[in-house]
C-alpha cells in the first residue's frame, strides 16, 4: 500500500520532498527554516491556520540547535498526530448497516460510492446500492453501469421522483433480501441550496425509521484538486448534521495533497478513504502514517 501511495501521490510528494531537501541544503538559520517550512506547507495547500499550529508546535518541541533532519522527523510526527486524531474505522461491522454519500456533483461522489461497494464486496459483504440522485439522470445511469460491471444490484427511481421515497423502496428490498450493507448515493446540487440540505435530512429520517442505528456513516466526498474550495463546500455540508467522515478524491491529480491536513484540522473529521485514480482499486482506507511517509520520506 505504501508503494501505491508513493506512486499515486507523486505530484504532491515530489514537490514537497524536493522543497524539503532544498531546505536541508540551504544552511538557513532555525528561524529561516521555520519560515520557509511554513511557505512549503501553505504551498501544498495545508491551509494557513493548520500551518501556523504546526510551526508553533515544532518550535515548542525542538531546541535551538536542532538539526534539520530532527525538524523533519518532528514534522512527520506532528502531521501524523493531526491526521490520526480521529478514528478512521467505518462503523459497519454489524449488519444491517447503511452508508450515505453526500457531496457536490463532479467531486467523484458516485464513483466513490461504487468503489466503496466494491471494497466491501471483496471483504464478503452482501451489498446493495441505491441511486437517490433523481435530480440528475446521468447519476442514475452512471451508478447502474457501475452496478452491472461490479455485479452489485442497484435500486433506482424515476427521474424527478422523491429521493426519500426511492430510498424507502430500497430499504424494503435491503431488509427483505438480507443484505449486509446499503450504500445511498444522494443528490449533489449546489451545496448552498437549502432544499438540498432538507432533502438529505428527509432521507436520513427515513433510514433511521427503517433500520435501527442507521445510517452508521455519512461520508462527505471532496475533490482534492479544488484545494481550499473543498473546505468551503465542506462548511456548507456540515450544516447537514451527522457527517462522520471525509472521502478525499483525485489526490493523484494534484500537487496540493496537503489539503488533507487543513481539512482534518478545520473540520475535526477524519479522512476515511482516499481516491487515487480511475481504476476500481484506486481507493484506499486512509492511514495517517502511510500517507505522511509517502509524502515526506
Amino acid at each position: 500500500m505504501l508503494g501505491t501511495l508513493r506512486d499515486k501521490l507523486a505530484k504532491t510528494s515530489h514537490s514537497l520532498r524536493g522543497k524539503l531537501e532544498e531546505l536541508l541544503r540551504s544552511g538557513k538559520s532555525r528561524d529561516g527554516i521555520f519560515d520557509e517550512l511554513a511557505e512549503i506547507l501553505v504551498g501544498a495547500d495545508a491551509g494557513i491556520a493548520a500551518t501556523e499550529k504546526i510551526i508553533l508546535s515544532l518550535k515548542q518541541k525542538t531546541r535551538k540547535d536542532t538539526s534539520f533532519e530532527e525538524i523533519r522527523s518532528a514534522l512527520e510526527e506532528e502531521l501524523i498526530r493531526i491526521l490520526s486524531r480521529h478514528s478512521v474505522d467505518l462503523s459497519v461491522n454489524d449488519a444491517p448497516a447503511v452508508i450515505m454519500i453526500v457531496g457536490v456533483n463532479g467531486g467523484g461522489k458516485t464513483t466513490s460510492l461504487a468503489k466503496l461497494a466494491h471494497y466491501f464486496k471483496k471483504r464478503g459483504k452482501k451489498v446493495l446500492m441505491v441511486a437517490a440522485d433523481t435530480f440528475r439522470a446521468a447519476a442514475q445511469e452512471q451508478l447502474m453501469s457501475w452496478g452491472k460491471n461490479l455485479g452489485i444490484p442497484v435500486i433506482r427511481g424515476q427521474y424527478g421522483a422523491d429521493p426519500a421515497a426511492v430510498v424507502f423502496d430500497a430499504l424494503q428490498s435491503f431488509k427483505a433480501h438480507g443484505y449486509d450493507l446499503l450504500l445511498v448515493d444522494t443528490a449533489g446540487r449546489i451545496h448552498t441550496n437549502p432544499n438540498l440540505m432538507n432533502e438529505l435530512e428527509k432521507i436520513r429520517r427515513v433510514i433511521r425509521r427503517e433500520v435501527m442505528g442507521a445510517p452508521q456513516e455519512i461520508l462527505l466526498v471532496l475533490d482534492a484538486t479544488t484545494g481550499q474550495n473543498a473546505l468551503v463546500q465542506a462548511r456548507e455540508f456540515l450544516r447537514f448534521s451527522g457527517i462522520t467522515g471525509i472521502v478525499l478524491t483525485k489526490l493523484d491529480g494534484t500537487a496540493k495533497g496537503g489539503s488533507v491536513i487543513g481539512i482534518v484540522d478545520e473540520l475535526q473529521l477524519p479522512v476515511k478513504f482516499i481516491g487515487l485514480g480511475e481504476d476500481i482499486e484506486d481507493f484506499l482506507p486512509f492511514s495517517a502514517h502511510q500517507f505522511v511517509t509517502a509524502l515526506t520520506s
